[in-house]
Parts: structure tokens; sequence; C-alpha cells
């Protein structure tokens, strides 16, 4: 389920049946050309795959909107940010928490946060919309996938 109306209604009704969530983590600033190119292509990608996992995991999982945070933002702040959020969620109750992220800097991190960082290279080149791009995509999908319900058990 997405996060919009319509699957927010679904997810009221159904609660006690979607123990899972998943944040999208997306890197933001726009003072180096290449890096806010490179930033856009992957929020896109994110999207194209945070999508892509949620239609295999509909009745499990909730996707959440995306999480920007600024390139240049201090981590340590991200990470109380997002802990919060995590505690929050785990309230609802939530059981399965994931980040889903291209940005490398943040495995570093991964042991601060009270989630469950997944963090996939990027793919920089290609067109969004080719055949090449989505049998990648569905290749990522599948490994989240099989990763994802790994936790369930």
């Amino acid at each position: 389920m997405k996060w919009r109306k319509a699957d927010l209604q679904t997810y009221v009704q159904s609660k006690e049946y979607i123990d899972t969530i998943v944040l999208p983590l997306v890197p933001f600033g726009i003072a180096n050309d290449e890096e806010s190119k490179k930033a856009a292509i992957q929020s896109e990608m994110i999207t194209l795959l945070s999508h892509e996992l949620e239609k295999e995991l509909t009745g499990r999982m909730l996707l959440a909107p995306h999480y920007s945070y600024l390139k240049s933002a201090d981590k340590q702040t991200e990470i109380a940010r997002m802990n919060m959020w995590a505690a929050e969620m785990k309230e609802q109750p939530f059981k399965h928490i994931f980040i889903l992220t291209f940005d490398p800097s943040w495995k570093k991190y991964e042991k601060e946060l009270e989630s469950t960082l997944l963090w996939l290279p990027a793919v920089q080149t290609g067109e969004l919309n080719s055949k090449e791009m989505h049998k990648t995509v569905r290749e990522q999908v599948a490994q989240m996938v099989e990763l994802i319900r790994a936790y369930w058990q």
C-alpha cells in the first residue's frame, strides 16, 4: 500500500496484517550540478524501485513517502530524526521497518539506526523507461523481496 487516501483506508481496515513499512531515503542538494543530477536520478530510481517493491508485497507492506535530507546535513541529526520516526512506527505497530537508499554513506551509520537499512548500488546510466532498466529494477526488487521475507520468518 502506498501513502495515498485509497490505500490508507484499506490500511486502517487491515492494520493487523500490515507489519512492514518501507521508507525511501533520498538525498537532496543543488550546490553541485553533477551531484544534483545524480541525486535526481537516484530519486527517480528509488521511486520506481519502491513502487515495484510495494506491488510485490501488497497486503503486508506500507510504502511511506520519501524522506529527503540535505546531502550536506549532519548525519547524526538525520539519524536522530529517523530513529524518532522509527519509534513512532513501532508504536503503530510495525514490526519491520526498512529504510531504502542508494546512498552508500549510510552504510557506516547502519548500526545506529533503529530500523533495517536496505542499501542498493545505484544505476547511474540508462533511461528509466528502457527495457534494460526495468529488467535491472525487477532483479533488485526480487532480491529485496527475498530479504524482507527472511525478516518475516
